[in-house]
């Protein structure tokens, strides 16, 4: 019953997280990138913080010393910097794109942690991982005609969530995760600060924008809150798999709001990046369960 329960909550994560998507790509039609990176900090970082009063009694987990640890303030710097790569990216290129290239993250986890991490990954995986990015350079399709350099921006933003994911693995496990959430989104805010230096000036919302930014930061929140609910109640391995609804959504929307319609070539390698996700996990899942007899031994 519970891993029902976290299939469902993967789902309506996903969706939220496309519609937060579809929000910030409307946003970024009358606002700067920078603004709408700030924005969205703004909002997220104040309703993870009322989230973490309601949830503790008290802000104190905010200013906990671990917070100013290395490896958070890196984890942070790979949140913000990839979050400029997305952001960006989303302003620029369909929507179904850049969703189906975010599909690779997975595989960039995985070979980050060999590399990084001294995980062991057999040359199946490996192959995977390597066809999996081939998949990737079919959809961005670089050299072809109309490709567009902006289309390399959501594949940089894949190796920033990557390095985030392998350093959020190494924090302490008693910090909660909606204060390493508050701290995510509040990085955010100096990074489009900064950004704004090469953007246009800020410009005051108006009419319709302020229900993009409200949408945007709402399931935004809705979407991580429910993916941490999933991670916490449900196995891993049945789970993981539902997270590549997200591009279905994506694609979705892509083609009702913003009237986007995928090639061929884009749905060819949006599957070729899926299929090679699920099956390197699905070797992961097997090497996992093939070592615990020998160390049980």
């Amino acid at each position: 019953m519970q891993n029902i329960r976290g299939i469902i909550l993967v789902i309506v994560s996903m969706a939220a997280f496309a519609v937060e998507d579809t929000f910030i790509k409307s946003m970024s039609r009358g606002l700067p990138v920078s603004q709408v990176l700030v924005m969205l900090g703004l909002g997220g970082s104040v309703a993870f913080a009322i989230l973490t009063y309601v949830q503790r009694g008290t802000l104190a987990p905010l200013v906990h010393r671990d917070m100013r640890a290395p490896i958070m303030l890196w984890r942070n710097a790979s949140e913000a910097i990839s979050a400029m790569f997305f952001i960006t990216a989303l302003s620029l290129v369909p929507i179904s794109t850049v969703a189906a290239v975010f599909q690779a993250t997975p595989l960039a986890i995985t070979a980050g942690a060999a590399l990084f991490l001294g995980e062991q990954v057999g040359w199946r995986r490996w192959t995977a991982i390597a066809v999996g990015f081939i998949g990737v350079l079919i959809i961005i399709r670089p050299g072809a005609e109309g490709f567009q350099i902006a289309a390399l921006l959501p594949l940089a933003a894949v190796f920033g969530i990557a390095l985030r994911d392998l350093l959020t693995r190494q924090l302490d496990p008693t910090i909660p995760s909606v204060s390493v959430a508050f701290y995510g989104f509040a990085a955010v805010i100096p990074a489009g600060l900064a950004m704004s230096i090469f953007t246009a000036p800020f410009v005051m919302p108006v009419g319709v924008e302020w229900a993009f930014i409200l949408g945007a930061i709402c399931f935004g929140v809705s979407g991580y809150y429910a993916i941490v609910l999933a991670m916490r109640i449900a196995e891993t391995s049945i789970i993981m798999p539902f997270r590549y609804a997200r591009l279905i959504f994506s694609m979705i929307l892509g083609m009702i709001v913003f009237g986007e319609n995928p090639d061929r070539w884009t749905y060819l390698g949006a599957s070729i990046v899926i299929g090679m996700g699920i099956y390197t996990f699905l070797r992961e899942r097997r090497a996992t369960r093939d070592e615990a007899p020998e160390q049980a031994a």
